[in-house]
């Protein structure tokens, strides 16, 4: 049995509102929505080990990371600027991902990381249950914004085993100004339930590796612990040890954001010790903290199209 014959790839003339900006459009004939995709192909910048989330993700081997081009929510400061606004990205079949993710288990990746999925929710979908009928036994990272419509979640269920989802801003001015998304706060709250109504409590194997479970992932902003404790504290007293919450220190200031005054820095030690010391007060033990000077563009990978294409890559 072959990949091509386990895929069962439907191309129709469906609208695409699989994310909350609802655009409506008919990417399958060419209209392109606000995440910046049309056409029915799948847009890959790269496929490959990547050592760099989480202990529990990425354990020795690594995750076997797979970057998507194109984005719903496409933040200012994006450190993945380059294909978040799809300006790099090899188009491939259903077919062909189903084949990445098994070249990624061959590879001893410990989980397949589906980065920035959204907006591809329906076909990977398929190319996950092609894989699986080949062989593929990883467990499913959806590694997400969290700006993530409860419908579309709902469809993935029996798909993925793990969400790693962002929880950005909990003030809808700054999810605006940031992310022109002001109903961020309200979407991402709904999404967070229906995660842990799905996955329930977590798991982990005999080395420490996360078979499934949710993980809320908060990138702290300069200038604004306020918010990223009021993420913490909701985080916590809605769902207790149930989540994992990953305090990230990473904030990259980019050259494009020279002319924001208030983007244009690191975050201090003081501003992460801040939140990190609130989430010990308030009595978060599931939890991950980075350590070291993070905020660096060499943690950035190369969207150089590894592993996309297989044999031609080079």
């Amino acid at each position: 049995m072959n990949i091509s014959e386990t895929c069962n790839v439907i191309k129709s003339d469906i609208r695409c509102n699989l994310c909350p900006r609802n655009c409506n459009v008919d990417r399958a004939n060419g209209q392109k929505g606000y995440c910046g995709l049309s056409g029915d192909g799948i847009y890959v910048a790269r496929a490959a080990l990547h050592m760099w989330e989480e202990e529990c993700i990425s354990g020795i081997e690594g995750s076997g990371t797979v970057f998507f081009s194109g984005c719903t929510l496409r933040c200012v400061y994006c450190q993945n600027y380059e294909i978040a606004r799809n300006m790099v990205g090899r188009q491939i079949t259903v077919e062909r991902l189903a084949e990445i993710f098994l070249e990624l288990q061959e590879k001893r990746a410990n989980n397949i990381n589906l980065v920035t999925p959204t907006h591809y929710s329906d076909k990977i979908k398929q190319a996950v249950i092609a894989a699986r009928k080949n062989g593929l036994r990883l467990p499913i990272v959806y590694n997400c914004s969290g700006y993530e419509k409860v419908d579309t979640l709902k469809s993935l269920r029996e798909i993925v085993d793990i969400y790693l989802t962002d929880f950005k801003y909990m003030d809808s001015k700054l999810a605006g100004e940031y992310s022109n998304a002001p109903d961020y706060p309200n979407v991402v709250k709904e999404a967070l339930d229906e995660m842990v109504s799905q996955i329930g409590e977590p798991m982990f194997d005999n080395r420490g590796l996360m078979k499934s479970g949710v993980i809320v992932r908060h990138l702290i902003l300069p200038g604004h612990t306020k918010d990223s404790k009021e993420i913490v504290r909701y985080v916590h007293e809605r769902y207790g040890e149930k989540v994992y919450i990953s305090l990230m220190n990473q904030y990259t200031p980019l050259e494009r954001m020279k002319q924001d005054r208030l983007l244009y820095r690191r975050i201090t030690e003081r501003e992460y010790k801040k939140v990190v010391d609130y989430a010990i007060e308030i009595g978060v033990k599931n939890g991950f903290v980075q350590e070291g000077e993070t905020a660096k563009e060499s943690f950035i990978p190369k969207f150089d199209y590894e592993g996309v294409l297989g044999d031609v890559d080079n």
